[in-house]
């Protein structure tokens, strides 16, 4: 198999069903290709660092374009080079896609499997046509996008959400994360999610610093952790540095692979309220029983773009699998401080209004595929169903 993933979230998804893959062939499968630790612990060498392939929004692409165009061409040429048995390419599809298309040129027979399902029904629906051109079969994560692609002319199967795989922590994870750093168990924790990607941060940091500063005074012992991914680790740490709340930065390169994770997994149950940038993370926290307030901030050209082609109510997926606005949302020039701390603010102090985001995030795990076989695991099976 030839794998490749360009984020964090897709090396959690490539871990998992690399996982499934050893178990459903009893371990006769290779992997190579692109991707980050988790995948690694998992038996890749990846061919380059995944954080080169970490860029969103027409911003921050534009600047590399060069670098990421011979970055196709070489992982296009790699795939051709190996032959594989199938192309697994998981999201990032502006550049997975593309090096589909060079290794379909290449190897006109390959197999190609497409992990993570262009979020037609949100934005851009002519997307699954251009991608049943380089496409045979999408894996999804929700439960109502296989119609979506079968229309527009591949095979795709509903596999669930990953974030389903992990149990939330137990009290006495809790408990312990809190003890070993220095955070007293009735102290109010706060988790901040500036982003995994370096724009992310850039313009998020300095907001999520100015709602710790106006929580501070009317939340006296109030304590912040920030998980991190490892590329971002340090200017994270810049930004917050000597802010209030004491600011524990958890660098996952330390302890690395699948502890880092473990402390992350406790980190965000630990936690009475998280402050996040929109993405992934979101159902993270969910899958925890985490309140949390969700903000994203984008370029003027970005948010000009998004407003006009976006589809959809909502940027949370546990508000738009619910229809309603369980999560508290702040996009765009929405996303201020004084706004943000309000609904943070609120969060810490009201009991109810956190038993009531949970309540919707059980709701919301359920529709993931909670209950039944592990997504990574129904993963591989659909992936061997198509090239065996």
């Amino acid at each position: 198999m030839f794998l490749i993933a360009g984020e964090p979230s897709g090396d959690r998804l490539g871990a998992a069903l690399m996982a499934g893959l050893k178990r459903q062939t009893g371990g006769d499968v290779r992997f190579t290709g692109i991707g980050g630790p988790l995948m690694q612990d998992e038996g890749l060498d990846s061919l380059l660092p995944m954080d080169r392939l970490s860029v969103m929004g027409l911003t921050e692409v534009l600047p590399r374009l060069p670098e990421l165009l011979r970055l196709i061409r070489r992982t296009g040429a790699a795939v051709a080079e190996a032959r594989p048995d199938a192309l697994v390419t998981i999201d990032s599809p502006d550049f997975c896609l593309r090096v589909a298309g060079r290794a379909r040129a290449a190897l006109p027979g390959l197999r190609t499997v497409h992990y993570v399902a262009p979020s037609v029904w949100a934005w851009r629906p002519g997307r699954a046509a251009k991608m049943a051109k380089v496409i045979d079969h999408v894996l999804a994560l929700l439960p109502f996008e296989p119609p979506y692609m079968t229309a527009a002319g591949m095979s795709c199967d509903f596999v669930g959400h990953p974030v389903i795989e992990t149990p939330p922590a137990s009290p006495a994870e809790t408990a312990a994360f809190r003890a070993a750093h220095g955070i007293a168990p009735d102290a109010p924790l706060l988790c901040v999610l500036p982003g995994s990607r370096a724009g992310e941060v850039a313009r998020h940091g300095a907001l999520f610093r100015q709602v710790l500063e106006r929580l501070a005074p009317n939340h006296p012992g109030m304590r912040v952790v920030i998980p991190t991914v490892a590329a971002r680790a340090a200017a994270v740490a810049g930004l917050f540095s000597g802010a209030p709340g004491d600011p524990v930065v958890l660098d996952p390169a330390a302890p690395g692979g699948a502890e880092a994770e473990t402390r992350k997994r406790r980190a965000f149950a630990a936690a009475d309220a998280a402050l996040a940038v929109s993405g992934t993370v979101s159902l993270e926290l969910a899958r925890a029983g985490t309140p949390m307030v969700v903000a994203y901030r984008a370029s003027t050209l970005s948010a000009f773009l998004a407003r006009r082609l976006v589809k959809v109510r909502y940027a949370s997926l546990v508000n738009i699998l619910q229809d309603r606005p369980i999560i508290p949302e702040f996009l765009f020039e929405a996303a201020t401080p004084r706004a943000l701390t309000g609904a943070t603010g609120r969060l810490l102090d009201d009991p109810e209004a956190r038993a009531r985001q949970i309540d919707g995030f059980d709701a919301a795990m359920r529709a993931l595929g909670q209950g039944g076989d592990s997504p990574g695991l129904r993963a591989a099976r659909s992936v061997l169903s198509v090239i065996v």
